[in-house]
């Protein structure tokens, strides 16, 4: 059981690669509570952390924080003391399962669930100050269209949706993209499907989605696939695992695995896009380097 937050700002260059490098930046988000979604976000992490990845777990449910309640971790840290001035981003870390990184929220303090815009940035902004090399930040939002979900996921390159087979879900889902793509300019979004009974379904679910959006929205839509309903994954839970690392080769972990080899073919952002985002000197950084080359 990991007990407590530990410093990993040292960890440098271990492989050879600069903390400058560009890190993608996907946020996992649904219109409903419910649907699973932190647990669709901790166990991508994991299977990224398994195909070799360095992956970094966000918790961005700011008032409600259960991703470290989901894999038994304690932390001492958490934002809350970043945005307080307390301790810094490096500070907060956690070492998680897999060697995922996790950046714990807080639980049950009101105020998180209420900051401002500028503390929404400064969020952002903050981990700008991360001394660690990365692959991929994961961020689970929190559910609906509060301000920081609206936020984080701005400021991300890649945004899935998690739905599943009930009505105020697809709803919902529909009411979030379209909220980000008429307030916030987001124009593509990656749509899984968690706890379907078929493949059918999930193909099914993805459908009634796309043809609201095709009819009403200038949006492009990508099914990303969907993972079936699992006991072994409630099992896990149940234990505070992540169902890839309790039971690897239940069905629910081997979706997993199959679609973060999907996520594995998305591009990786070449310039920073002008609006906030997360690690935007990184792609300011890679940017210059590749125009000296």
């Amino acid at each position: 059981m990991f007990m407590s937050n530990i410093r990993i700002n040292d960890q440098l260059n271990m492989r050879g690669i600069g903390p400058s490098s560009p890190v993608r930046v996907i946020a996992v988000t649904s219109g409903k509570g419910g649907v699973g979604k932190t647990n669709v976000s901790t166990n991508l992490a994991l299977s990224l952390a398994n195909q070799g990845k360095e992956v970094m777990l966000m918790d961005a449910d700011l008032g409600l924080a259960n991703v470290d309640v989901l894999l038994g971790l304690h932390p001492l840290y958490n934002l809350s003391h970043v945005i307080n001035g307390e301790r810094s981003i490096n500070d907060i870390v956690l070492m998680g399962p897999g060697g995922v990184r996790i950046v714990p929220a807080a639980s049950g303090v009101r105020h998180m669930a209420a900051l401002t815009a500028t503390q929404h940035a400064g969020i952002i902004q903050a981990f700008s100050d991360l001394t660690v090399n990365l692959d991929v930040l994961l961020i689970d939002t929190a559910a609906g269209l509060a301000d920081g979900v609206t936020a984080f996921a701005r400021a991300a390159q890649e945004m899935i949706v998690v739905v599943c087979d009930e009505p105020a879900s697809i709803t919902d889902a529909y009411a979030l993209i379209k909220v980000m793509h008429r307030d916030h300019g987001v124009h593509r979004f990656r749509v899984l499907a968690n706890m379907t009974r078929t493949i059918q379904q999930g193909q099914e679910l993805f459908n009634k989605i796309a043809k609201v959006t095709n009819r009403f929205l200038d949006v492009t839509l990508d099914y990303m696939g969907s993972v079936p309903y699992d006991e072994y994954l409630l099992k896990a839970v149940k234990r505070q695992r992540a169902v890839v690392d309790a039971y690897p080769r239940s069905r629910a972990a081997m979706a997993f695995s199959n679609l973060v080899k999907k996520m594995d073919g998305w591009p990786v952002p070449e310039i920073a896009t002008g609006h906030m985002e997360f690690f935007v000197e990184r792609l300011i950084q890679s940017t210059q380097v590749e125009s000296m080359a």
